[in-house]
């Protein structure tokens, strides 16, 4: 077993150097913009190593989640397609939704209490899973934009499920295993101070990695049938669901880039370190994970009361937060709007 993760780390390294020198080749790149965390254009789509991790884990212990994995390549092949030219919003959520249809079908196969359920239940239940599910995606690609944060968001999330799956045997531990592997190769090249990154993870990484993500979670609560876990997205849940309220209540396009999350704040307002930004990130989400799993009791009602506390001291952080340092963004829109250090 160790061998095999050794070879997969190798060829997933290599590809990644490979990707590199094609991407340079021909330019797929980020461009900077005033709204961008990045000062210089930078190559993007780095993240295609994590499909390509899921798809070496296929090859070497085979294909046991086959629609999942249909679902992952499809979501993958358009997401790598806006990174090298902008496709339409409308494209990509269908994509998104066909291909999270894709991953229930191996969800469902994998627990015969769903496969025993009314057409009517299981139909019902799939609705607002799938409106969840590819919400959640959205939202951790939105979270996408210093570097680090997806890596050490997903390893904040693999872990826990990696912990988790020791004692309850919900998937393949190889699948976790190597997704791991897969982002701490990714690291490499973008867990690095700002300006310092080789790549970018690109729309392919972030909506492929939180396919992934989202899968197993699928998994652990199909086999517990408790949706409380997924406390193990809160983080980026609460800051993503309530830069959207602010957004709203702003009257703001939505679907207009912007860099309102606290992220986007303490690394461009307050100047912090991506890394440090990054860091804290990853502490959160692993301090209420593991909060989850060690210090929760195994109850459905503990679960749901720990969801709830949690999320409130969340919301409240984030609106302090704002409160205290959302002024500091204020100032800059103004200076882009007067065209005077449109950059920090």
């Amino acid at each position: 077993m160790g061998f095999k993760y050794l070879v997969i780390a190798i060829l997933l390294i290599v590809a990644e150097l490979v990707f590199l020198r094609l991407a340079k080749r021909y330019h797929i790149v980020e461009p900077c913009t005033p709204r961008s965390s990045h000062q210089q254009d930078m190559l993007t789509g780095g993240g295609v190593i994590f499909p390509l991790a899921i798809g070496l884990y296929a090859l070497f212990f085979g294909l046991q989640y086959s629609w999942f994995m249909l679902g992952l390549l499809l979501v993958c092949i358009v997401s790598f397609g806006d990174d090298v030219h902008p496709l339409s919003g409308g494209l990509r959520l269908v994509v998104q939704f066909v291909a999270t249809v894709l991953m229930f079908g191996s969800i469902v196969m994998g627990f015969d209490w769903l496969m025993s359920m009314p057409w009517y239940g299981l139909l019902a239940l799939g609705v607002v899973a799938l409106i969840v599910f590819v919400g959640a995606m959205d939202v951790i690609n939105f979270m996408d934009g210093i570097n680090g944060i997806t890596a050490a968001y997903a390893m904040a999330v693999l872990v826990p499920l990696w912990l988790v799956n020791r004692r309850l045997g919900f998937v393949d531990a190889s699948f976790l295993g190597i997704a791991i592997i897969g982002v701490l190769v990714f690291s490499c090249f973008n867990f690095r101070p700002k300006g310092k990154a080789k790549c970018f993870a690109g729309d392919v990484g972030s909506i492929g990695i939180a396919f992934i993500m989202l899968f197993a979670l699928g998994l652990l609560m199909a086999r517990t049938g408790d949706v409380t876990w997924m406390v193990f997205l809160l983080v980026y849940g609460v800051d993503g669901c309530c830069t959207i309220v602010h957004r709203m209540m702003l009257r703001e396009n939505l679907g207009q880039a912007h860099r309102k999350h606290a992220y986007q704040l303490m690394a461009n307002e307050l100047g912090m370190s991506h890394v440090a930004v990054s860091l804290i990130y990853m502490g959160l989400q692993l301090a209420v994970s593991l909060g989850m799993v060690y210090l929760v009791p195994p109850c459905a009602l503990w679960h749901w009361l720990y969801l709830v506390a949690v999320t409130l001291v969340l919301v409240v952080a984030y609106v302090l937060f704002m409160r205290k340092y959302y002024h500091l963004h204020e100032e800059y829109l103004e200076r882009v709007k007067s065209g005077i250090g449109g950059r920090n």
